[in-house]
C-alpha cells in the first residue's frame, strides 16, 4: 500500500462521529489535490478490511454521492442521521454545520 493510500485510510478513520468529509477535502489532507476518485475507489475497497466510516464521506457539493431514492443512498443517509448529522430527502448535507474541520494533517 502507498503512502497516500495509508494517509487517506488514517484519516478517513479520524472523521468525528456526527462530522463529514468531502472526498476531495480527504485527497488534499493527503497532499493529491486531484485525488478525489483515488479515495472514492480506497473508500469502496477498503471499508470492511479497515473499518472505515464510509458514510462519512460525501461529494465535494456536499451531497451523499449515491442517486437518491437507491438503497444505498438511503443507507447512508440513515447512517448519518443515526450520527445527529441533519441530511435532506435528496442527501444535502449543511457542510458549515456538519463539515470536519481539519485543516491540516
Amino acid at each position: 500500500m502507498n503512502e497516500f493510500s495509508k494517509t487517506v485510510i488514517e484519516l478517513i478513520k479520524k472523521i468525528p462521529r456526527g462530522k463529514v468529509a468531502t472526498y476531495g477535502q480527504i485527497a488534499i489532507l493527503a497532499n493529491n489535490p486531484r485525488g478525489a476518485r483515488a479515495v472514492s475507489w480506497l473508500l469502496h475497497s477498503s471499508t470492511g478490511k479497515h473499518k472505515l466510516p464510509w458514510q462519512r464521506v460525501i461529494n465535494g457539493k456536499g451531497k451523499i454521492a449515491f442517486p437518491a431514492g437507491t438503497p444505498a443512498h438511503q443507507r447512508q443517509k440513515t447512517c448519518l442521521e443515526k450520527e445527529g448529522v441533519v441530511v435532506s430527502a435528496q442527501g444535502n448535507i449543511d457542510l458549515a454545520k456538519f463539515g470536519w474541520k481539519l485543516e491540516y494533517y
